[in-house]
Formats: structure tokens, C-alpha cells, sequence
């Protein structure tokens, strides 16, 4: 993979607040060229001016609209090369698997899975036929092992992360570079915009992790320990090849904060107990010969 050169131009979704916000600044600031989306730019003028001022484009873009893949389009044809693409608006709507609606299911899957998908299937035809480009896909540590009431996120955010590893392998012939960036709990306005499933919680719920987690939600107790700032330093120069991203240009993802590297640990620590307990039966299934 061949680490940039040039200033590069990069379209980042999700960029009203926190990590789209600050991965904004950080590309502006090392004097690429950005072009921020976020649903309803009239919420946010003053980001809004903030970007347009210092050379950036501020764009109207809903990731879950069925022809949201369309802006990567209008954007080439106007002479905008699309060097980056981060994939990073999202929400969550907590609930149990059991009570929350198709519909709040279906919301997740447009919103983290088909919406990435989308401008990732507009921006490779660009990219490959330049032989260069960098993907950046933000998934969660609620994809390695969510908690009580997170299974439509996780759900999403695990489909986009089995999508990103195949993508990797398929367009690294092209120069392109394909990343997970696995951030855990950091100061967003995530843990403060919390959405709860429509249904009512039934009783039996209460108290479970799921019914627990919940309420630890609705307490506003929440204080994450990981400072947003710091984890999209780490992000922008692991795309650009500069501090500590120098010379990391085949890593494919990365783990971003101190509730990571536990989750990590558990899922290393359920596979090899898995593979201690059934090994014998894993490799015994075999057709006799």
C-alpha cells in the first residue's frame, strides 16, 4: 500500500458532533481538503461555517436514503476525487432482541450497514480506476461483544465489520486501503442521545443485564473514560502515514480505547476456550477416508 503524498480530499458522514466532528478538524488542520455530511446541516451553522471557512464543503447527506450513494457521484463529476471515504454516522435504539420492531431493526441495518455500503460501492470504481484510496469504516466494540440490549447495533456493526475484511482483500490489487476502526466508550454525544425501543420492557427483563444496562443508560451515570480527540489523532495518521501510523500502512484495524483491549481479551479468551473444550469434535467431522 502506498502511503499518500499529496494533500487528500475526504467525505466523512456523521460529522455534526463527536468523532465525524473531530476526524473534520484533524483533516483541516493537516491541510487536506473536507467535505463534512451530516443529516440536517441547519442544525449546526456555526460547524457549518467553521468548515466552509477554512476551504471545506458541507454537504446534506442521510447515509439511510436508498440513493445516498448518489453524492459520491455528483462530487466526481464535478471534479471532486474522493481520497477518503469514512464511514462513521451512526446511532443506536436499545432493546431487548425480543421486543424491539423490525422496523428499529431495519433502521440500524440502513443507517450502519446498507448506508456505508452504498457510498463504499460508489467511491470503488473512482478509486480503482485511479489505483488509489483509503476506506475507513467505523464499527464499535459492541461488534466484538455487545452488551444487554444491543443487539440490533451490534448486529449492524458486525455485518459491516465481516463486509470490511472481505473488501480488504478484494481491492488491495488496486492500491486501496480498507480499515476498522474499533473505537470503545469515548466522551461523543453517544451515551447522551440514547434511544430506547418503542415496545415496553416486560417485567422479566428487569434486573437482567439487558433490563440493567438500560437503566444504567436512563441514569446518565455514564462517564466514558476515552477522550475523542485523542482517538481520531490516532485515526488520521494511521490513514496518512505520519506519528505513529508511519510505516502501518497494511494494518487493517484499529482498536481504539482501555474498554477495547478488555473485549478483545474475552473474545481471544471464548475462542480458545471453545477450541480447548470442542477441539477434538471441531476436528473430528471430517469425511472418513
Amino acid at each position: 500500500m502506498a502511503t499518500p503524498t499529496k494533500k487528500l480530499t475526504w467525505l466523512i458522514t456523521g460529522c455534526s458532533s463527536g468523532f465525524g466532528l473531530s476526524l473534520v478538524r484533524m483533516a483541516q488542520a493537516g491541510g487536506h481538503k473536507v467535505i463534512a455530511t451530516s443529516r440536517d446541516p441547519s442544525r449546526t451553522p456555526d460547524l457549518v461555517k467553521e468548515v466552509e471557512s477554512k476551504g471545506g464543503k458541507w454537504l446534506q447527506l442521510d447515509v439511510s436514503a436508498p440513493s445516498s450513494g448518489a453524492i459520491i457521484d455528483e462530487l466526481e463529476k464535478a471534479g471532486e476525487r474522493i481520497d477518503v471515504l469514512v464511514n462513521n454516522a451512526g446511532f443506536c435504539i436499545y432493546a431487548p432482541v425480543e421486543t424491539i420492531t423490525e422496523d428499529e431493526i431495519r433502521a440500524q441495518m440502513e443507517t450502519m450497514y446498507f448506508g456505508p455500503l452504498r457510498l463504499i460501492r460508489a467511491v470503488l470504481p473512482y478509486q480503482r480506476k485511479r489505483k488509489f484510496g483509503v476506506i475507513a469504516n467505523f464499527s464499535s466494540g459492541a461488534a466484538l461483544e455487545g452488551q444487554g440490549s444491543m443487539g440490533a447495533y451490534s448486529g449492524a456493526k458486525g455485518g459491516l465489520d465481516a463486509l470490511t475484511k472481505v473488501l480488504a482483500k478484494e481491492v488491495a490489487p488496486f492500491n486501496i486501503r480498507v480499515l476498522t476502526v474499533l473505537p470503545g466508550a469515548f466522551n461523543t454525544n453517544m451515551v447522551n442521545s440514547y434511544v430506547f425501543g418503542k415496545a415496553p420492557l416486560p417485567d422479566d427483563y428487569k434486573g437482567t443485564v439487558a433490563g440493567q444496562f438500560m437503566d444504567y443508560l436512563a441514569s446518565s451515570k455514564i462517564i466514558p473514560n476515552g477522550d475523542k480527540d485523542k482517538a481520531m489523532k490516532a485515526v488520521y495518521q494511521l490513514i496518512v502515514g505520519e506519528g505513529f501510523g508511519a510505516g502501518k500502512e497494511k494494518e487493517k484495524f484499529l482498536p481504539l480505547g482501555v474498554d477495547i483491549t478488555a473485549r478483545m481479551t474475552l473474545v481471544q479468551d471464548q475462542l480458545a476456550h471453545a477450541k480447548e473444550v470442542f477441539g477434538e469434535v471441531t476436528n473430528g467431522v471430517g469425511v472418513d477416508k
